[in-house]
């Protein structure tokens, strides 16, 4: 593989402390964290606007004692079956579950899913992970 050199600046002080992360995430040196610094922010500006195929999950947090929360996100999830792979479903306490839904589709879709979850009454949290489907 062909690779070209580039200088980057740093202050010191950030430096030092880009140093600590790496060495704390087991990269051998600051090119390699850096090339997938640029990659990460590559991939995020192209799937921030994609309207074409993304994968990733969407992860929720809520109160199943909520009033109709189960209902509604069994009916929301079922509605939007085709974009849903599988789904996790775990018990944190005894009000409290979390579940992660492999999702996969359209990108504007697969948003407007995670916003319709995460509007739910009684969902405390929801985020949202996407990808390119095809890297």
């Amino acid at each position: 593989m062909t690779v070209e050199r580039v200088g980057v600046s740093f202050e010191p002080e950030l430096l030092d402390r880009f140093d600590v992360l790496i060495k704390a995430k087991g990269y051998t040196n600051r090119s390699e964290a850096i090339r997938d610094l640029v990659r990460k922010s590559l991939i995020e500006s192209e799937v921030e606007g994609e309207k074409g195929d993304v994968i990733g999950t969407l992860t929720i947090v809520y109160d199943h004692e909520a009033p109709n929360v189960t209902n509604r996100l069994l009916h929301l999830q079922h509605h939007h079956h085709s974009e849903i792979s599988s789904t996790t479903h775990v018990h944190v306490d005894e009000q409290t579950c979390l579940e992660v839904l492999v999702v996969r589709g359209r990108g504007e879709e697969i948003r407007e899913l995670a916003d319709n979850i995460r509007a739910v009454k009684g969902v405390k949290h929801g985020e949202l992970v996407l990808t390119k489907a095809i890297l």
